[in-house]
């Protein structure tokens, strides 16, 4: 569970840094350096045994390799028009769904409508909020819901952080056609890329080494209930670097999702038996 809560801080801070390089950097070439950092020392860590894997182990590494790309692409196309912790509450509705959808219960129906208040209040505020960038955070959403259930398939079929990285090189071959044209010259600039890597270190390498880790010994439905921090840490990260302060009522729709998502997910069932390395 420490893996999980050390990884929402790295994630959500490692965005907010993102985030403050948008003028400088085009979004889809800076989530690509993060990408490609992410590759890079994944390989050089893991250095994965790619002999004697069945086609189900390449099948289900590549998947996940394409629900992390589309999310982390998405994800930061919705911080480029929304506030960070709005963004991130949004995105949240995948995993909340998915925690539902794993549920037996029907009271969860009505977290799921807690939830959906709290994202309709959003829609309340004077302020109007860009509809792409929404769009954009419900996609990341759904691809993070993608990301929960072959991340823990990934690590039971392949050993350490083999997965992993073998899906962050699927993710950056993906990004490469979007994201080289949209950063041109910029991403042959040294302090760029050093950033980008500073990025990729906090935004991925860390978070999803540890959730990949942590998915080994525990549920997805656990996993959702830790991750239901996401929303206040990104809102906590975008004032304390960014000074994106959420009104009143925004902070009513970020705490609403987060009780959602603990309710819908909590349960005495929620552990599940580690599995061997």
């Amino acid at each position: 569970m420490w893996l999980v809560l050390g990884g929402i801080a790295s994630v959500q801070f490692g965005a907010a840094v993102a985030k403050n390089l948008f003028d400088t950097i085009d979004p889809t070439a800076m989530v690509w350096l993060r990408q490609a950092t992410s590759a890079v020392v994944l390989l050089a860590i893991a250095r994965p045994a790619l002999r004697g894997r069945s086609r189900e182990d390449w099948s289900t590494m590549v998947a996940f390799g394409l629900a992390l790309g589309t999310m982390n692409w998405s994800i930061y196309q919705a911080f480029a028009r929304i506030p960070l912790g709005l963004a991130v509450t949004i995105e949240f509705a995948g995993p909340l769904l998915l925690a539902v959808a794993l549920s037996r219960r029907l009271r969860d129906l009505l977290w799921v409508a807690l939830a959906a208040l709290g994202v309709g209040l959003l829609g309340l505020e004077k302020t109007e909020l860009d509809l792409a960038g929404i769009a954009f955070a419900l996609l990341a959403g759904g691809c993070w819901a993608a990301y929960i259930l072959l991340a823990a398939r990934t690590g039971r079929r392949w050993p350490g952080l083999d997965g992993l990285a073998m899906a962050s090189v699927v993710a950056t071959v993906l990004l490469a056609p979007l994201a080289i044209p949209a950063g041109g010259s910029d991403l042959l600039d040294p302090r760029i890329v050093l950033l980008g890597a500073a990025v990729g270190l906090l935004s991925s390498v860390i978070p999803y080494s540890a959730d990949t880790l942590a998915l080994r010994s525990i549920k997805p439905d656990v996993f959702s209930i830790l991750m239901s921090l996401e929303p206040a840490a990104a809102a906590l990260a975008g004032m304390l670097l960014l000074q994106e302060f959420l009104s009143p009522l925004q902070w009513v729709a970020v705490a609403a999702v987060t009780a959602a998502s603990i309710g819908a997910t909590r349960g005495p069932d929620s552990l599940a038996e580690p599995m061997p390395d």
